[in-house]
């Protein structure tokens, strides 16, 4: 397998690409409150947006195994607060070495762990040469059931030799019942 780095994709490689991307996350939708399944419009400006890089995992067949979206124009990404950033991280901010994991997504097959595994070192290796910060998000049930915080940390060490991890965040969603009402 090897990572392929485009700005843009198009035709029957966005299709592979869609179809990947919405199996991986479809069963999402249904467990987690905010969804994590973009509409296809909004998956479509993505791939045309040139600012986000899209990693594409493929097989020796160019088969697509795996896709990621990422960029350092914070600006690109829906939902998140660029000013957060430049607060905390003034100087990365401002040399754009802040970069955003939009999602990871993988075939679900036993290759998954592979193109996982390749699609996250070539996005360390891309903001490691900037000496930048990775930011990403994913939902308590994946984290609790994926353990993601520890596997993604766990793999950046292996890439690094040394890593620090921190929270930036969290939401929480509440429910109120009034079973009596």
């Amino acid at each position: 397998m090897n990572v392929k780095i485009v700005d843009l994709v198009q035709g029957d490689l966005r299709e592979e690409a869609w179809t990947l991307y919405s199996e991986a996350f479809a069963e999402l939708n249904a467990l987690a409150v905010q969804r994590h399944l973009m509409y296809r419009h909004e998956f479509d400006d993505v791939m045309d947006d040139p600012r986000v890089h899209k990693y594409l995992c493929l097989d020796d067949d160019d088969t697509v195994r795996g896709v990621s979206i990422y960029t350092n124009q914070l600006d690109a990404v829906p939902l998140i607060s660029p000013p957060y950033f430049q607060r905390r991280w003034p100087e990365h901010f401002a040399d754009k070495r802040i970069w955003y994991c939009g999602f990871v997504a993988t075939q679900a097959d036993t290759r998954a762990a592979t193109a996982f595994g390749e699609l996250v070192t070539a996005m360390y290796l891309t903001a490691a040469a900037q000496n930048g910060l990775i930011a990403l998000d994913f939902c308590s049930r994946t984290d609790e059931v994926r353990r993601m915080a520890r596997v993604v940390r766990l793999m950046l060490h292996r890439l690094s030799g040394d890593v620090k991890a921190q929270k930036i965040d969290e939401q929480q969603f509440w429910l109120y019942e009034f079973p009596a009402a």
